[in-house]
């Protein structure tokens, strides 16, 4: 284990005993699950806004026009080794027999039907901001879809931090619903942008800095970061001449589109262009007019 990786179970521990006598709720108030009709096609855009199947597609499914979710994506980190579960349609070994409450409960929350946390490798932190009819609609979307019967072993994570408890505390800590970045007088498109990139598109998940235990660094956001499989560094989004500076919408929103046609074996950004590719051109001009709007932030000083 490098010395990263050690520090980091070293401050896992250290959860453990701050929040020995905190009570693990997660200060996320429940919101009531819509009724009425659902729309496959809204539901169809927010699984490609969120990259849902770069990590949940079954193996030759990345790029199918009809998504096969069977799950069993492998990520390696220095905490231990996640697998991401089967979202399909199946009562058993997927998510089939969820109500909308369980499923929304998810999402918001972190919390399984069984009433056990998520870890947040599931990008909820993001999708807790996410509106109450878009989760209705990726639920009926999924539901869709085609059931796969497999049963995705467990993940395996290192000791703390697989104790139940760790990422209940994790939750009291840093789950938020609010918007992560505060901005004044924002356009309806900007405004569009930050949800699609805060919310569903859960940016902040490798591009944001985070602390010790693993929370975000809001102070800065989108700042760029080590990958959370260590695999490389996500840049920089924001303004800043070491981010994305001077460019103009139009440039980021070209850097947004797939640089040729989507593969099995794309992984990283090149998955999340394949998904991006799927939602309307406003949606990636709100995206970049959001990016513009950012505070800059400045690399490290050893950066």
């Amino acid at each position: 284990m490098g010395k990263r990786g050690a520090m980091r179970r070293l401050a896992a521990l250290g959860l453990l005993v701050l929040g020995a006598c905190q009570s693990p709720g997660t200060g996320v108030e429940m919101q009531p699950v819509p009724a009425g009709p659902v729309s496959l096609e809204n539901g169809r855009a927010v699984f490609h806004a969120g990259g849902c199947a770069s990590c949940h597609a079954s193996p030759g499914q990345l790029i199918a026009r009809t998504p096969v979710l069977g799950g069993g994506r492998v990520l390696r980190t220095s905490l231990g080794v996640f697998r991401a579960p089967n979202i399909s349609s199946d009562p058993a070994t997927g998510i089939g027999a969820w109500s909308r409450a369980d499923f929304a409960r998810a999402m918001r929350r972190g919390i399984a039907p069984d009433g056990r946390a998520y870890y947040p490798a599931f990008p909820y932190p993001s999708y807790t901001r996410m509106s109450d009819r878009d989760i209705a609609d990726l639920q009926a979307y999924l539901a869709s879809l085609p059931p796969v019967t497999n049963q995705v072993a467990a993940s395996r994570l290192a000791i703390p931090v697989g104790q139940g408890i760790a990422a209940r505390l994790w939750q009291r800590l840093y789950l938020r619903p609010g918007p992560a970045v505060a901005l004044r007088n924002a356009t309806p498109e900007v405004a569009r942008g930050q949800y699609l990139a805060e919310g569903p598109g859960h940016c902040g998940s490798c591009h944001t800095p985070r602390t010790g235990l693993g929370g975000p660094r809001t102070g800065l956001w989108l700042g760029g970061a080590e990958m959370p499989d260590e695999s490389g560094f996500a840049p920089n989004l924001t303004p800043h001449e070491h981010g994305l500076g001077d460019r103009s919408p139009a440039e980021i929103v070209e850097a947004l589109r797939p640089a040729g046609p989507p593969g099995e074996d794309d992984e990283g950004m090149d998955a999340v262009r394949a998904s991006l590719a799927h939602l309307p051109e406003s949606d990636l001009y709100a995206i970049a007019a959001y990016l513009k709007t950012l505070p800059p932030v400045a690399p490290p000083p050893d950066g």
